[in-house]
C-alpha cells in the first residue's frame, strides 16, 4: 500500500508548487484512483484537494478544467460535450464504472500519462493545453512526450472550434483496460489522430507538426495515415501482442476518422 510519513493540504497552488520544489521525492495527490495502488512510501503527500481545482469554467476560447474535476463531472458537462461531439464521454464511458470516474481526476490522469489511459489519447486529438504552476502554459504535445515532474498541473485548456471528433478502442472485457484505442478529431482544416495503449502512451499520428491529414481527405490520404499507424511502436502485455496490435490499428484509425467525419460539426470556431 501507499504510505506518507508527512501528509498536506496546501490552500493555493503556489504554496503546492513550492512543497513540490523542497521536498522533490514528493507526491501530489489527485484523485488517488491510481496511487493507492502503489506499494511504497513517499516521504511528503501534497494534496491538491483544498486548491480551488474543482470547476469547469466556459468561455467563448473554450474550456478550462481544474485538475481535481473528476471524470465524471466532465463526462457529465453538456456544454462541452456537445462542443467536442461527446469524444471525451466516447472515451471515458467504459472506465471501470460510474463510482470510479466520480473520485478519478482529469488532472490525475492526465499528469501520470499512463499508456493505457483513453484520457491522454482523447484529449491529445482536441486543441488542448495544459496549465502548470511552474512551467506555465504548454501544448499538451510536449507535456504528454516528456512530462513536468517537478511542476504542478493545475488545468487543462480545450480550445472551442467546429469539431467533427471520435473516439474508438478495443478492450478485453467491458470495464477492463484499452487494449488498443484511436481518437480522431478535425478542427482548423486538418485531423489530429491519436492511438495510445500501444500500451505505451499515446501518440499522434497526424496533427500538430505530424504529417497532415485535410478536412476533405481523399480515400488514398487516409490510407496513407493507415499505414502510419501501423508503423507505430508497438509492445506485448497481458492484453495483447504487439503483432496484434500492428495488425489492429489502421482498421482502429480509419474507424474513427470515418466516423468521426460523418458527424455534423460541433460549435463554430472561436
Amino acid at each position: 500500500m501507499l504510505t506518507f510519513e508527512k501528509y498536506v493540504r496546501p490552500g493555493t497552488t503556489r504554496q503546492a508548487y513550492k512543497l513540490l520544489r523542497e521536498n522533490r521525492q514528493a507526491t501530489v495527490i489527485g484523485g488517488m484512483m491510481w496511487l493507492r495502488l502503489a506499494d511504497r512510501t513517499s516521504p511528503l503527500g501534497i494534496d491538491l484537494s483544498n486548491c480551488g481545482l474543482d470547476k469547469i469554467e466556459e468561455t467563448p476560447a473554450g474550456f478550462r478544467i481544474g485538475a481535481m474535476v473528476t471524470l465524471g463531472q466532465l463526462e457529465g458537462h453538456e456544454h462541452f460535450q456537445a462542443a467536442t461531439c461527446g469524444i471525451f464521454a466516447e472515451a471515458v464511458r467504459d472506465i471501470v464504472g460510474t463510482q470510479f470516474r466520480n473520485l478519478a481526476t482529469v488532472g490525475g490522469s492526465l499528469y501520470a500519462r499512463m499508456g493505457f489511459s483513453d484520457v491522454v489519447c482523447a484529449l491529445l486529438a482536441l486543441d488542448t493545453e495544459v496549465e502548470l504552476e511552474g512551467a506555465g502554459t504548454m501544448p499538451i504535445i510536449p507535456f504528454v512526450e516528456r512530462g513536468a515532474r517537478n511542476d504542478v498541473l493545475t488545468h487543462v485548456v480545450v480550445r472551442r472550434h467546429r469539431y467533427r471528433a471520435a473516439f474508438e478502442s478495443v478492450r478485453n472485457a467491458a470495464t477492463d483496460f484499452s487494449a488498443l484505442n484511436a481518437a480522431a478529431a478535425c478542427w482548423q482544416g486538418s485531423w489530429h489522430v491519436a492511438v495510445g495503449a500501444r500500451p505505451k502512451k499515446a501518440t499522434l499520428v497526424t496533427g500538430g507538426e505530424r504529417i497532415p491529414l485535410r478536412a476533405e481527405f481523399s480515400p488514398a490520404e487516409l490510407d496513407g495515415v493507415c499505414e502510419l499507424a501501423e508503423s507505430l511502436d508497438f509492445g506485448d502485455d497481458l492484453r495483447g501482442t504487439a503483432a496484434w496490435r500492428r495488425a489492429v490499428a489502421p482498421a482502429l484509425v480509419r474507424r474513427a476518422v470515418e466516423r468521426a467525419a460523418g458527424k455534423p460539426r460541433a460549435e463554430k470556431e472561436a
